[in-house]
């Protein structure tokens, strides 16, 4: 199947759930040629892993377009913090404490106010990014209260030799807990149990660009 042809695969199994789940397609090593093939359907939220891959390759595109939403889906590292501040309308990565007062402490000076999402270890993997689960309410309250960050939900990345649906169901109880409305859950391998279980952004990458 075409690039194209996956897109409305996806799209079509996420119509069929009848819910509001936006559909973020991770670009990550993909061509622009290949991404501007969905652009030019519409599509306006994207998302990438790394900051310097993310500069190169979108920088241009958003200012030419200013409906696309950009989403940084990977690791951020606090010397990395302006940048992605910058060019990104989501982060879904924020998991210590210092990256959270690197980003406060540009938006202060700035006009630019970003979407978070908090990242959990929900397998609680030592090989995995993320904030352990005993420690998710207290950050939450600190980030929002006390940066003035606007988090806005919570994201996971579940073990991959079991089945997601406990964990994704762990962090929508964990996201209501502390009155979040947003779960980034689901990705090209689950992102359908994601939906069932109340994902409002799944990010697909290889399910959208392997042509077969």
């Amino acid at each position: 199947m075409s690039i194209i042809e996956n897109y409305n695969r996806i799209y079509n199994l996420i119509n069929v759930y009848k819910n509001k789940t936006k559909l973020i397609i991770v670009t990550k090593n993909q061509d622009l040629n290949k991404i501007k093939l969905i652009i030019n359907q519409g599509h306006k939220h994207f998302g990438e892993n790394r900051v310097q891959e993310a500069k190169e390759k979108w920088s241009k595109i958003v200012v030419e377009d200013i409906n696309i939403n950009l989403h940084l889906v990977g690791k951020l590292q606090s010397n990395k913090s302006k940048e992605a501040h910058n060019l990104f309308d989501y982060i879904h990565s924020l998991d210590n404490e210092k990256l959270a007062k690197s980003l406060s402490l540009i938006e202060s000076s700035s006009s630019r106010k970003i979407k978070y999402f908090v990242q959990i270890n929900i397998g609680n993997e030592p090989q995995k990014n993320g904030l352990e689960i005993s420690l998710v309410n207290d950050f939450v309250y600190y980030c929002k209260n006390e940066l003035k960050l606007n988090i806005i939900g919570l994201m996971c990345i579940p073990p991959l030799i079991t089945d997601p649906t406990n964990f994704f169901l762990q962090l929508k109880k964990l996201a209501q807990i502390n009155n979040l409305q947003e779960l980034s859950m689901g990705m090209s391998n689950d992102f359908e149990k994601a939906i069932k279980c109340g994902a409002t952004f799944i990010r697909i990458g290889s399910a959208i660009f392997n042509e077969s």
